[in-house]
C-alpha cells in the first residue's frame, strides 16, 4: 500500500481480527443473522488476503480471478436480499467494491507481472477508473461517518426485531442485532476504513 509495508500489516490483522468475530456471530442468532455474519467473514477474510505487502507475498495472477468470482457469486447472493435494504444492500455494494478491486489490480489491467499487490506499493500502473473509485470512496467515507457515530454514548438505539433497515437502531447501517451490537459495529467500522483505505491505492 501506498504508506508502506507497516500499513498493509496493520489492514491486514484488523480485517483478518473482524473477520475472525463475524465467524463467531454466525455461531449463533436467526438464520438471517448467522447468513449475514457469514458474509462478513468472507469479506473480512478476503480483505485480509488482499492487503498482504507484496514484499511478503505476491499472488500468482490467476488470484485475482478468483477474489473477482468469488466475489462476484457473493454479489449475486446478495442481490435479492439486497432489494428489501438495510445492510443486505451494504453488502452488495461491499462485493461488488471486491470484485472491482480485484480486476483493477489484476496483472492484465496493471501492466504488471507480479500481480495486483503492485498496486499497493507504487501508483504507477495502478488500474481502476477514477469516477468510480470515488463514488466507492464517498460511499465507505459516509458508512465510515455513520457506523462510528452509533458507536458514541447514547447514540445506538435497542433492537427493533432486527429488521436491518437503515437508520432503525443496530440492526441497520453499521449496526448488529445479536447480543454485542457495539462489537458488531466495531468490526463493520474497521473493515468500512479498511475498504476506504484499499480503495485509495487505486
Amino acid at each position: 500500500m501506498h504508506g508502506g509495508a507497516s500499513i498493509g500489516w496493520l489492514l491486514m490483522v484488523l480485517c483478518a481480527v473482524s473477520g475472525a468475530y463475524c465467524l463467531l456471530r454466525a455461531r449463533t442468532g436467526t438464520p438471517r443473522e448467522r447468513r449475514t455474519a457469514r458474509s462478513e467473514a468472507l469479506m473480512g477474510f478476503g480483505m485480509a488476503a488482499m492487503a498482504v505487502p507484496a514484499a511478503v507475498l505476491s499472488p500468482p495472477g490467476w488470484a485475482w480471478a478468483v477474489y473477482a468470482v468469488l466475489f462476484g457469486a457473493a454479489a449475486l447472493r446478495a442481490l435479492r436480499p439486497a432489494l428489501r435494504g438495510g445492510h443486505h444492500l451494504h453488502h452488495l455494494i461491499g462485493s461488488l467494491a471486491m470484485v472491482y478491486m480485484a480486476v483493477a489490480m489484476s496483472p492484465a489491467v496493471t501492466g504488471s507481472g507480479g500481480g495486483g499487490h503492485a498496486g499497493h506499493g507504487t501508483a504507477a500502473g495502478v488500474g481502476g477508473m477514477p469516477l468510480l473509485t470515488g463514488v466507492l470512496l464517498v460511499y465507505y467515507a459516509f458508512y465510515v461517518l455513520g457506523a462510528a457515530g452509533r458507536l458514541l454514548p447514547g447514540a445506538a438505539v435497542p433492537p427493533t426485531g432486527g429488521t436491518g433497515a437503515i437508520g432503525r437502531g443496530p440492526g441497520g447501517l453499521g449496526g448488529g442485532t445479536d447480543g454485542r451490537p457495539e462489537l458488531t459495529t466495531a468490526c463493520r467500522l474497521t473493515m468500512g476504513i479498511g475498504m476506504f483505505a484499499m480503495l485509495l491505492t487505486l
